[in-house]
């Protein structure tokens, strides 16, 4: 695969006409750093291949067929390819996640970074990470992609449950929400997603937390709370006793299957309505 990832990279050099020099100056590298990942016999990074696709100014298509084939090369963990972007205290987060049986999230604040679309990630990560340049935010956009393609495995499975008031907190278009909550809806119609709408009126936790379980290891699961720049590891028994009470509440809370379905529904009419609101306007 890294063969093949090298190889996609130059071709696309070579069809516009640019030197090994003009590709290292991109990846702040040398020339034979650039032979060596085209050859497929140096790792390749994911900044490096970003920062590459957007200098060959490759489509949305080509772009992810690169970001795919350096997803299978194997040559990193993912919180490595993105450790320019990582904090520290959620890198182990991405690591439990690739070992993990099922994850249960709580997120009061915004869809859960396993179930956005682009453009709505985009538009969190905007407003939430002030004073980030364009490539910064694409990256981090890029890392949520990368975990969610997990999914696709079948495992983990995912437990979501989303606070009502999220699926009407607009931040970035109208048309970005229907398109976030149909895909919440068609997750709904697969056997390893779970997604639950909490009722708005419930009193529930103001940030965010993890429970993830594993088939085997020291710990069998271990809780994970985030608060604005910082997150608690939380193993010990008593405390993950706790935590656990703790979502069993938000999910006691939480409308069933259908009544979440149809929620997400109305949800997805209310956006489109102003999608559409907007447009004849």
């Amino acid at each position: 695969m890294a063969r093949l990832l090298g190889d996609e990279l130059r071709f696309h050099r070579e069809r516009l006409g640019y030197t090994l020099a003009d590709a290292a100056r991109v990846i702040r590298g040398s020339t034979s750093k650039v032979s060596r990942l085209e050859r497929g016999e140096s790792p390749a990074k994911s900044r490096d291949v970003h920062d590459l696709a957007v200098f060959y100014q490759l489509s949305p298509e080509q772009h992810s067929e690169l970001e795919q084939l350096l997803t299978q090369t194997g040559n990193a963990d993912l919180w490595e390819q993105f450790a320019d972007v990582t904090p520290n205290f959620l890198k182990r987060l991405i690591r439990l996640e690739a070992t993990a049986q099922e994850i249960c999230v709580f997120e009061p604040r915004v869809v859960p970074g396993l179930l956005q679309t682009v453009p709505y990630a985009r538009a969190v990560v905007r407003m939430m990470e002030i004073g980030l340049s364009h490539s910064e935010v694409e990256r981090i956009v890029e890392l949520r992609k990368q975990r969610q393609m997990r999914l696709d495995k079948g495992v983990p499975t995912v437990v979501a449950l989303i606070s009502e008031e999220v699926l009407y907190r607009l931040p970035g278009t109208a048309d970005g929400m229907v398109e976030q909550v149909c895909h919440l809806l068609r997750a709904t119609e697969t056997e390893r997603v779970n997604v639950r709408v909490v009722r708005k009126e419930a009193m529930v936790p103001p940030y965010p937390v993890f429970h993830l379980k594993f088939a085997d290891g020291m710990h069998q699961e271990l809780a994970y709370v985030e608060q604005l720049d910082g997150a608690n590891y939380i193993t010990h028994k008593r405390q993950l006793d706790k935590y656990r009470r703790l979502l069993d509440n938000v999910r006691e809370n939480a409308y069933g299957r259908r009544e979440s379905i149809k929620a997400l529904t109305i949800a997805r009419d209310h956006w489109m309505e102003r999608a559409a609101a907007q447009t004849s306007g």
